[in-house]
């Protein structure tokens, strides 16, 4: 089984997600606030909004197979000392690893835009 890639996948829903979003409306860091707002409850990027991205237990459990470091990181960062295997869900795991990165992804997509398309964003 190939190692799922957050980084690659959430880039990709981001950049789909900025279509969203018109050139000229916001400021670098006005943008960045709103998609973080907005991508943190939005199904087709963390699947906050529902609790589940895929909407597919089997396709969760694919997602985080080979992230468990990942997942580690993502639960000491909101405060979880451990993974409770005992009330453990594969999409809730996969929520968390996608809400834990949406910051830096969204950073990343916009690094891509002001290098590509440095007049998307407003004077």
């Amino acid at each position: 089984m190939e190692r799922y890639n957050y980084y690659e996948a959430m880039e990709n829903d981001v950049m789909d997600a900025m279509e969203n979003y018109k050139a000229g409306e916001y400021d670098r860091d006005e943008l960045e606030s709103l998609m973080n707002d907005e991508l943190w409850v939005d199904d087709s990027v963390t699947g906050n909004a529902s609790g589940s991205y895929w909407f597919s237990t089997w396709k969760a459990e694919e997602a985080i197979a080979h992230n468990w470091d990942l997942l580690a990181e993502a639960y000491s960062e909101f405060g979880y000392q451990e993974i409770d295997l005992d009330n453990f869900s594969p999409e809730t795991a996969d929520v968390t690893i996608r809400c834990y990165l949406l910051p830096q992804i969204i950073a990343q997509v916009l690094d891509t835009v002001e290098n590509t398309k440095p007049d998307f964003f407003k004077a």
